[in-house]
């Protein structure tokens, strides 16, 4: 019994994490100043670094290692493993999207 609550907390935490992490991304932004019209367009377009999004790159190792242990469970918990594993996949896809966004 004890471990399915300690399991429930982590995965509720790790999911937790992600949406404060999305919800503070998805936030009022201040406004920009003004960008002159020949740096306006960039040249070439750059993807963001792992480096460039710390807490993002964290939450993401995280959330696999926390699916890693859900899938290597030895007890499937009446169905909310699998269930589990689904929302994790879903979260893991988001975090990457806001990773590579600049």
């Amino acid at each position: 019994m004890k471990k399915i609550g300690l399991l429930t907390l982590l995965i509720l935490a790790t999911l937790l994490f992600a949406l404060a992490l999305t919800a503070s991304a998805a936030g009022p932004k201040a406004p920009a100043a003004p960008v002159p019209a020949a740096a306006a367009i960039p040249a070439t377009p750059a993807a963001a670094t792992p480096e460039e999004h710390p807490h993002i790159h964290e939450a993401l190792e995280a959330m696999r290692n926390a699916k890693h242990h859900l899938e290597t469970a030895e007890h499937d918990f009446h169905g909310h493993r699998v269930k589990a594993i689904e929302h994790l996949d879903q979260a893991i896809h988001e975090a990457e999207i806001c990773e590579h966004e600049r």
